[in-house]
């Protein structure tokens, strides 16, 4: 146990029940520790409330590379709508987007928005995939920049898609950076609120072992803080990572909105 930073006080009162800093102090030392640290603590902790995540839910790693595209910019509720018509017209794999128009795959991933952009991207996807020796099992076997850089190249997919895809599907360890994870880091005082993309990468894998699962498992883990506590109108209060806030923001319950 740390010793309490207002140690010139009395020490009575400024330790809980169980012997551990006060609030105040904690939240001031927290900040005496690296990035480094902070970030792995805050996996250990969220790991140790929410417990494991489960991610990503799918039939197949094609199904989740599928998965990452229909879920741009949408719930993945929104996602899973659209996956039971792909897989009644079987169209789960990349031979069965090739083999399907465009107006008919706008229809079938109407469910999850956006069905022109979509489809288009998913039939990029599938003509990428067909072009690489060995076909899907041959764009699997690429290593993880390789795959990031040729995922980059297809029309409609971005970073956060093409490292969500290299992560999940293609089980290589790099970092998923999403509206949730900048959130958390920036409210932390992790990066600045003008961090770009891979800086926020960067930050997030440069910290912890190059492990994919550990990855999947601390990007999912940060989507449910997103979800249940780190809103936009944030729910600092009893939010198990309020120990790491800034000083005095957890204890008033205030963090500016920021997305």
């Amino acid at each position: 146990m740390g010793e309490c930073l207002c140690e010139f006080e009395s020490r009575s009162g400024h330790h809980d029940e169980t012997g551990l800093l006060c609030e105040p102090c904690l939240l001031s030392s927290a900040h005496m520790k690296t990035p480094k640290k902070r970030i792995e603590e805050a996996y250990r902790t969220l790991h140790e409330t929410f417990g494991p995540q489960g991610w990503w839910p799918a039939g197949s790693r094609f199904e989740m590379a599928m998965g990452a595209i229909l879920t741009q910019n949408t719930a993945w509720h929104n996602a899973e709508l659209a996956l039971p018509h792909l897989r009644a017209n079987r169209v789960l794999s990349p031979s069965g987007i090739e083999s399907t128009t465009q107006h008919r795959l706008q229809a079938l991933v109407r469910p999850a928005g956006f069905p022109e952009r979509k489809a288009r991207t998913l039939l990029e996807l599938a003509a990428a995939v067909s072009r690489t020796e060995g076909g899907w099992t041959g764009f699997l076997k690429l290593d993880g920049e390789h795959m990031r850089e040729e995922l980059l190249a297809v029309w409609g997919i971005g970073p956060e898609t093409a490292d969500a895809i290299t992560l999940y599907a293609g089980g290589h360890p790099t970092f998923v950076i999403d509206k949730y994870t900048k959130r958390f880091a920036v409210r932390h005082g992790l990066a600045p609120r003008d961090a770009r993309y891979e800086r926020l990468r960067e930050l997030f894998a440069s910290s912890l072992d190059p492990d994919a699962a550990l990855f999947g498992e601390y990007h999912a883990l940060l989507v449910r803080l997103g979800k249940e506590f780190c809103r936009t109108v944030p729910r600092c209060r009893h939010c198990p990572l309020r120990g790491d806030l800034p000083d005095g923001e957890a204890s008033a319950g205030r963090v500016r909105p920021s997305h």
